[in-house]
């Protein structure tokens, strides 16, 4: 049996400036996956980067609100909210509430630095 609790995983900076957290990584243990799963938050007011993974992605809000950027199409997401995002599509999400947005972050196969482009600067 595996278990990890968040506040013992180390928060960072991530691309897209979020505060991450990695809780599993299919190459950072024995496991049978092959995705990646982190936990997110972008503070009141801000957003993150616009980026593209080469890769599948999915959201899952746990608390919040906000708006949630795919390519051209904005909708917006509360807890409680699945988000798939394609492969190499642009994306960035920005809080519109006054607290935290929190959110976990699920990529498949397993999130790899060199599977991201930045986009430079959020939209």
């Amino acid at each position: 049996m595996f278990i990890k609790k968040l506040k013992d995983c180390p928060k960072f900076i991530s691309g897209d400036n979020a505060i991450l957290r990695e809780l599993l990584h299919a190459d950072k243990g024995n496991f049978k996956f092959r995705y990646s799963l982190a936990h997110a938050v972008v503070k009141p007011g801000k957003v993150t980067t616009a980026h593209k993974l080469k890769t599948t992605e999915v959201y899952y809000i746990v608390k919040g609100s906000g708006l949630m950027h795919i390519d051209k199409k904005v909708s917006k997401v509360t807890s409680g909210c699945a988000i798939y995002i394609p492969p190499r599509s642009t994306q960035y999400i920005k809080n519109t509430g006054k607290s935290n947005l929190e959110f976990l972050c699920i990529v498949d196969p397993a999130w790899r630095k060199e599977d991201e482009e930045i986009k430079g600067g959020s939209c």
